[in-house]
């Protein structure tokens, strides 16, 4: 009786594993630069950050593949997954809204819609979740694989013909950026990046092929049964596209912000070999408390992201000194002052996770599931 329970644990702990590191990754501890693993490559290149938000997206597409198990009519299913998308991309506008104002000469106004930002990470979760479940409900297996290749090598002659002949990957003169500043404007763009926005419209399609790719890897996962011999298999296709990716690098440079073709196999190469050995070492088997801990995090991923979000804008808001919110100074006055520099900026990042994991704990304890 306990098997069917558990028997893909190790989906709800990847996907927990997912969201666990991203706060940590976006919540560093002021006061000290951040361990160089945790920040986010510049342009070019590849860190352990940069594998988080894919990571999350390849989630996603592990869950339509239970989600989507049962067949129903078409018209309701395009209204669930429209609905589901239109409110996911809405929290995620209003996530970058908040907390609508900001201090202006001591006193409070209300920040305008018109210097908001459009897209942002629940926005591309969104688009690429619409995306991803047409695919998945109207293709076979190989015409998503299909798919997958164009949209990569379709957005790679995109940046080629439609970006400075010169420099198509630069930041500011390729593709994507030019479609971002023609159809959103330069004011609802992302602020800390010169005028780029790393989760623009035209970098939805690769990023979509992480969603398909991890839609196909869960039904691998269903129909492998936690035989070893096809785990192994897994593992051997993760590693040769992560070999792939960096022979494509020369041609098409690896980057997150951009989300290049090469980074999405290198990604998928990644999950795929992570998702394997979790299977080999947990399908079958009961949770236990390790696995218990991500598991809070991956029953409510979306909540508690959320949460993640704005309560670290909400500390920021409430300032203790002029220009310091309590979040900086927690940092600053507790883990700084008890262990300078790197160390302490982690430890600040994994004490606030373990507080978005609290909230998490609290649902679960309640059996609350938040779904939309």
């Amino acid at each position: 009786m306990e098997k069917p329970a558990t028997r893909h644990l190790s989906l709800d702990v990847f996907r927990g594993l997912a969201v666990c590191l991203m706060i940590v990754v976006n919540t560093p501890g002021p006061g000290a630069h951040p361990y160089p693993w945790l920040v986010h490559a510049r342009w070019f290149g590849f860190t352990a950050a940069d594998a988080v938000f894919p990571s999350f997206l390849f989630a996603v597409g592990c869950s339509m593949s239970f989600a989507f198990g049962r067949p129903s009519p078409a018209g309701a299913f395009a209204l669930k997954v429209l609905r589901r998308a239109a409110l996911i991309f809405l929290l995620g506008f209003l996530m970058y809204w908040y907390p609508f104002v900001y201090r202006q000469d001591g006193a409070w106004m209300l920040k305008p819609f018109t210097d908001t930002r459009v897209m942002g990470v629940l926005q591309r979760i969104a688009l690429c979740y619409v995306l991803g479940a047409f695919a998945v409900r109207y293709l076979s297996l190989r015409w998503l694989v299909g798919l997958s290749l164009l949209l990569l090598f379709g957005y790679w002659g995109a940046l080629q013909a439609f970006g400075d002949p010169a420099d198509p990957f630069a930041k500011l003169t390729n593709a994507g950026t030019r479609l971002d500043l023609f159809v959103l404007g330069p004011r609802h763009l992302y602020r800390r990046d010169g005028g780029f926005d790393p989760e623009g419209l035209l970098g939805t399609l690769p990023a979509t092929v992480n969603v398909i790719a991890g839609y196909l890897a869960a039904r691998y996962l269903k129909a492998a049964d936690g035989r070893r011999t096809a785990l192994m298999r897994m593992a051997l296709l993760g590693s040769i596209l992560a070999v792939a990716a960096y022979a494509w690098t020369p041609l098409f440079p690896m980057s997150k912000k951009l989300w290049t073709g090469s980074f999405v196999l290198l990604t998928v190469g990644l999950d795929l070999v992570l998702l394997s050995a979790l299977a080999a070492a947990l399908e079958g088997r009961a949770p236990n408390p390790a696995t218990r801990f991500f598991q809070v995090f991956g029953r409510n991923p979306l909540v508690i992201y959320l949460f993640s979000e704005l309560f670290v804008t909400t500390l920021q808001t409430i300032e203790v000194a002029p220009g310091v919110g309590v979040y900086d100074w927690i940092a600053e006055n507790l883990f700084q002052a008890a262990v300078p520099g790197p160390l302490g900026s982690f430890l600040c990042a994994i004490a606030y996770m373990l507080t978005c994991w609290l909230l998490g704990y609290i649902l679960d304890r309640r059996r609350i599931v938040v779904r939309l």
